[in-house]
């Protein structure tokens, strides 16, 4: 556990979609362009195209957590992007502002994290303390028992360090998620729900995760309030280089 990409440090553009704040990123979770005020953004498909991806999702009862552990998805914050730098610090440097390093331009010391996604308020970061988490917007346990199970270590791997997959938030907020699905929990800051259940809907979709009729339901009860809202994409490849590893 804890929606841009690889090294690139994306600009936050926090916007009013239907209701929904929609953010502008290189390729992570909320990389769409940017919208007018009825929520059409210029470029990608036409509107709704979170909604219609929700509603195309394979649902299936949630699967057993029999077998389940971290270390299914491979060493965490693996570099599978191969650009020197762990998967954490990258999305650090993506998400926080006034960055600052303890040695090069990879490990992240200090950041501001201006607006956190979850509880809206601003969070700052210095490494070693614990108010800042990078979320798995799909918690891996949960994709574990949608279909993650019977992936083999390189798809589970990639998932793990996809940045379409990982955001920075507050630790608090964070925490009372859980492993929770879009059915038993939603971020506490109302306005950027739909943001966030689109980035969950990206990632199922991607890939091919399924979801209980519940968490369904809740997808497109949110969605349904902001049906101009986009689907984001981007994120590395679903399966990781040959030389990483997960048991």
């Amino acid at each position: 556990m804890r929606l841009r990409g690889g090294a690139a440090v994306a600009v936050l553009i926090m916007l009013s979609v239907a209701g929904c704040k929609d953010t502008t990123g290189a390729s992570g979770p909320e990389a769409t362009t940017g919208g007018d005020a009825g929520g059409n953004s210029g470029g990608g498909s036409g509107g709704g195209a979170a909604l219609t991806a929700a509603e195309s999702l394979t649902v299936k009862g949630r699967a057993p957590k029999t077998g389940y552990s971290r270390e299914r998805f491979g060493t965490a914050w693996a570099d599978t992007d191969s650009n020197s730098c762990d998967t954490r610090d990258d999305i650090l440097k993506r998400d926080l502002k006034q960055v600052k390093f303890t040695d090069g331009t990879c490990k992240v010391s200090y950041g501001i994290l201006e607006s956190d996604p979850y509880s809206g308020k601003e969070v700052t970061y210095r490494r070693g303390a614990s108010l800042v988490d990078i979320d798995h917007l799909v918690a891996l346990s949960d994709a574990w028992q949608k279909g993650a199970k019977y992936w083999d270590a390189s798809k589970r791997i990639a998932l793990a360090n996809d940045p379409l997959n990982l955001l920075t938030v507050g630790a608090s907020a964070n925490r009372s998620k859980g492993d929770g699905d879009t059915a038993t929990w939603v971020p506490p800051d109302k306005a950027y729900r739909c943001t966030y259940v689109a980035a969950q809907v990206a990632v199922k979709k991607k890939y091919g995760l399924w979801v209980t009729a519940a968490e369904k339901a809740a997808m497109k009860k949110v969605l349904s309030t902001c049906p101009g809202q986009k689907l984001p994409s981007g994120g590395n490849p679903t399966n990781a280089p040959s030389r990483f590893h997960a048991k």
